[in-house]
């Protein structure tokens, strides 16, 4: 039996030596997984700049927080910036500080309010009394779009959903920001690892 358990836990051992190799595939993973989130979130920050400081400073129907233009500069800058540098493997653990903070913020000022759920699941172990309510709507929703629209091709692309806005993706975000923090850009795979090196 100690032979079988030393054998075992050679081979594990073993095993960490080949897969130290391969460490850097899932910082890559992390980072090619968050670089569309941000590309698109800046973007479309940037595209819409003016609407995005008007919502970022009215306290009646936005986020009414205080210096909405440098607000608004710094979240599009660091989400630009961040999907560039996250592409490419370069300054990963300091550019995931900035886009930390940017998912902090738009938790507690956007997402906070709507509990855990993203997407409203009423049978889902964290559903709130809002995500509760939309059962009844999405069901009434799903009766009249049967009834006057055309169902089939509604849904053909997928399921009808109702958007809860809950952190559940914001949080996600910071814990593979945090992840890059600790591992940074990856062995063999960013410009980190690289630049390092020499």
């Amino acid at each position: 039996m100690k032979n079988f358990i030393a054998t075992l836990l050679q081979r594990y051992k073993n095993l960490g030596i080949i897969l130290k190799h391969f460490d850097g595939l899932a910082a890559l993973g992390l980072r090619l997984y968050l670089v569309p989130v941000f590309w698109m979130a800046g973007t479309n920050k940037l595209m819409h700049f003016q609407d995005t400081i008007d919502w970022f400073g009215n306290s009646d129907w936005g986020l009414g927080l205080p210096f909405p233009s440098i607000m608004a500069a710094l979240a599009t800058s660091a989400e630009l910036s961040g999907a560039v540098l996250l592409a490419l493997g370069l300054f990963t653990r300091l550019i995931s500080i900035p886009l930390i903070i940017t998912m902090f913020v738009a938790i507690f000022t956007v997402h906070l309010p709507h509990g855990w759920q993203a997407i409203a699941d009423p049978n889902a172990p964290f559903a709130n009394a809002q995500v509760l309510a939309s059962a009844e709507k999405l069901e009434k929703a799903r009766e009249i779009l049967e009834t006057y629209g055309n169902y089939d091709w509604l849904t053909s692309s997928g399921s009808l959903v109702i958007l809860n806005n809950g952190v559940e993706f914001a949080v996600t975000y910071s814990v593979m920001l945090l992840a890059l923090i600790v591992l940074g850009g990856g062995r063999y795979v960013s410009l980190d690892y690289w630049f390092t090196r020499k």
